[in-house]
């Protein structure tokens, strides 16, 4: 039992107090944060939770500091922490990026500070809630092996398993981070609207697709990719298929096809049930699919 410290009492800054002060795994959470009063949240009101305006030297039980500050602000505040004297023994530093590289962590290096990041793939709407968004999730960390070890405990107390990214692998895996979530909010949002044009009341819309991508991303947890692809594409099903495009325009036909022919490919790569029951057809699809992926987007389909 020990303490912790976070520098930015933003919402995964308060989101991680929260859990770690309802984890029961420290004896303390340190808040730092730059206004004189501490934000109004029942988190900063927890017994074990401490608001500290600017900074002072860590306790000497202190086992991690997290930055969670905005990118363009951590060299300056890994400097000024740094300045407030040598590290407690043992003591990780951990910037919360997704992009920046260690580097900026230099200061505190030199002061004693195990560096890294630490990185949840988590989306925090609300601090209060987060700390239940916490548990199940994954956090991506870059660290030397001892200082990685100490991260993965105090994660591990909280509910969050971790994965290690080396430092120069770090801009391909928040290309990743991004690809995932550059696809999911514009899918969902634009098939909302094509739900509405087919006659679905607004309020009714996102929601049920967003259960649909659950239920999806349930049979994806269960069963993998085979379980999870289905739908005319995954089977084969020229006639559905070359119908869905018929009822989109000229743009959405070209998404569409793209979008199904990455599906078709992993659907035969992973022997999705239904699949081979599609044989026949299964050539023609991939042959409709390619013919509108290939189509610019003038206005014109494929198919007029």
């Amino acid at each position: 039992m020990a303490s912790v410290a976070i520098v930015g009492p933003g919402r995964l800054g308060l989101a991680l107090a929260a859990a770690f002060e309802q984890s029961g795994e420290v004896d303390q959470v340190i808040i730092f944060g730059r206004h004189r009063e501490a934000p109004d949240h029942p988190v900063l009101r927890g017994p074990s939770v401490r608001y500290v305006h600017g900074l002072e030297p860590l306790p000497g039980d202190c086992q991690a500091v997290f930055l969670t500050v905005p990118d363009e602000a951590v060299p300056e505040v890994a400097y000024s922490l740094a300045g407030q004297g040598e590290a407690p023994p043992g003591c990780a530093a951990l910037h919360v990026s997704g992009i920046l590289p260690t580097d900026v962590m230099e200061p505190l290096h030199r002061g004693g500070y195990g560096v890294g990041s630490f990185y949840p793939l988590v989306v925090l709407t609300d601090p209060a809630r987060g700390a239940s968004r916490f548990v199940g999730s994954w956090a991506a960390v870059t660290a030397a092996p001892e200082t990685f070890r100490r991260i993965q405990r105090l994660a591990d107390g909280i509910g969050i398993d971790v994965f290690a990214v080396p430092a120069f692998r770090r801009p391909l895996f928040h290309a990743a981070i991004a690809l995932v979530q550059g696809a999911i909010l514009p899918t969902l949002t634009h098939s909302s609207a094509l739900l509405q044009q087919a006659g679905v009341d607004s309020d009714e819309a996102l929601p049920s697709l967003i259960s649909l991508a659950r239920s999806t991303l349930d049979a994806l947890e269960e069963g993998g990719v085979s379980m999870a692809a289905s739908g005319p594409v995954a089977t084969g099903d020229l006639e559905t298929t070359a119908l869905h495009l018929r009822a989109l325009d000229a743009v959405d036909q070209r998404s569409y096809a793209v979008l199904a022919r990455e599906l078709l490919r992993l659907a035969g790569a992973e022997g999705a049930a239904g699949y081979a029951s599609g044989a026949e057809d299964r050539g023609a699809v991939e042959e409709l699919l390619d013919r509108y992926a290939a189509t610019e987007s003038t206005g014109v389909g494929a198919g007029q």
